[in-house]
């Protein structure tokens, strides 16, 4: 069987130059008007360039960026959950006409990124994205007060991207783009794959929802986040090193590919399941799993809501599917991990396995139960918190385990 198609069914669409003709367009970037853009964004142009946002070329206009608050969907009609911006102040929007290209640079070092050819200049009701995107307008939520502190213009059109990020250089051969995952699975032989979403290192909950996607696939992508985070989230150095550890010593060889990826999350709760969804079809994954509160945050979203929105879609939205799976726990009369499908045994056998809980534990230097996280996973992330000058501080109120 073949690979799952890219999203809105043509070839893969990477916008990133490379030789003579990145060479030649920096060149001409060197003359035009800088505009800087955030981490955030500079996720978004990351994946752009290497085609993890196929079909899209650039940055929306206001017609898309309408359709996909009020119906997740592009001016085109082409499915889309989550809108796709960059914005910028109303003084450097004044700088530049519709029409004119600029210099997209790294807010931190100033570094070209990309040049974007200005087709639109608008405004947008900041409010309703968020009340559309996060289901809420509470700017204590980390993903509205990226939205809330953003530039009062936006500028669509279409990029050329220039820059990989200093992904590659920092992540080796982890970093992998849409076509190098494409490539490998189908090496493997794979056509049925599941895409594991983490943000953070994987415990014995994360370990059985893998374990049970194995079961009914050619194998697991492992795809971690490397763009930035909330404060108190585990970074991706750590995280990933503990997760080889993990799949080294606790998984049959040739089931799991590990990946990164370039994305900032945006703790969109559901609407960010289904962006996952649709980036992970473009990597070539059948299926995306979905545990508990997949992409959320703090108490804003329910367990299983990132479950139910894939009804709400249409039919033919995606190809990628959703792999759902209950809440997972260590049950003690089971001797083992289990959800509430397998299990008949009530709560005062279970232990709730969370994220939260283990970077608490981890940061108070307290004692982790076994049935919590592996030893050689333990080993990696106590040296990550000995590390820290005050870890108390790390661990944040607001976390999940999506």
């Amino acid at each position: 069987m073949a690979l799952v198609d890219p999203h809105g069914g043509g070839p893969l669409a990477p916008l990133l130059l490379e030789g003579e003709a990145r060479a030649a367009e920096l060149g001409r970037a060197a003359a035009l008007p800088r505009l800087p853009v955030t981490s955030r964004e500079k996720g978004d142009l990351m994946m752009l360039g290497i085609g993890g946002f196929t079909p899209l070329d650039g940055f929306m206009t206001h017609a898309d960026w309408q359709g996909v608050c009020d119906r997740m969907t592009l001016a085109s009609g082409l499915f889309w959950p989550i809108p796709i911006t960059l914005s910028t102040t109303a003084a450097n929007a004044a700088t530049i006409a519709v029409g004119d290209e600029a210099a997209l640079v790294d807010a931190d070092d100033g570094s070209i990124l990309a040049t974007l050819r200005v087709t639109e200049k608008y405004a947008i009701d900041k409010a309703h994205e968020c009340a559309s995107v996060f289901k809420t307008t509470d700017v204590a939520h980390p993903g509205v007060a990226l939205v809330m502190a953003q530039g009062e213009v936006n500028l669509a059109g279409p990029v050329k991207v220039l820059s990989t990020g200093g992904f590659p250089e920092k992540y080796g051969d982890l970093y992998k783009t849409p076509m190098q995952t494409r490539a490998l699975f189908e090496s493997l032989g794979w056509s049925r794959i599941a895409a594991f979403q983490t943000r953070n290192p994987m415990h014995r909950s994360h370990e059985h929802l893998a374990k049970i996607a194995i079961e009914v696939s050619d194998g697991v992508l492992v795809h971690s986040l490397l763009g930035a985070l909330k404060p108190g989230d585990i970074p991706a150095e750590v995280r990933t090193r503990a997760i080889g550890a993990l799949t080294a010593n606790y998984f049959v060889g040739n089931t799991v590919v590990q990946a990164g990826y370039p994305l900032d999350m945006r703790y969109a709760g559901p609407r960010e399941a289904l962006l996952h969804a649709l980036f992970r079809q473009n990597y070539g994954c059948s299926h995306q799993i979905l545990g508990r509160d997949h992409a959320g945050v703090g108490s804003y979203y329910g367990p299983f809501d990132a479950h139910r929105i894939f009804d709400a879609i249409p039919k033919g939205a995606l190809q990628t599917q959703p792999l759902r799976i209950g809440i997972a726990f260590w049950c003690y009369r089971c001797g083992g991990m289990a959800t509430g499908r397998t299990c008949p045994h009530d709560e005062a056998d279970r232990l709730q396995v969370s994220g939260t809980q283990l970077r608490k534990w981890l940061s108070q230097g307290s004692e982790v139960p076994p049935e919590f996280s592996r030893p050689e996973v333990l080993e990696i992330l106590r040296a990550y918190y000995t590390t820290l000058e005050s870890p108390a501080a790390a661990v944040s109120a607001r976390g999940s385990t999506g």
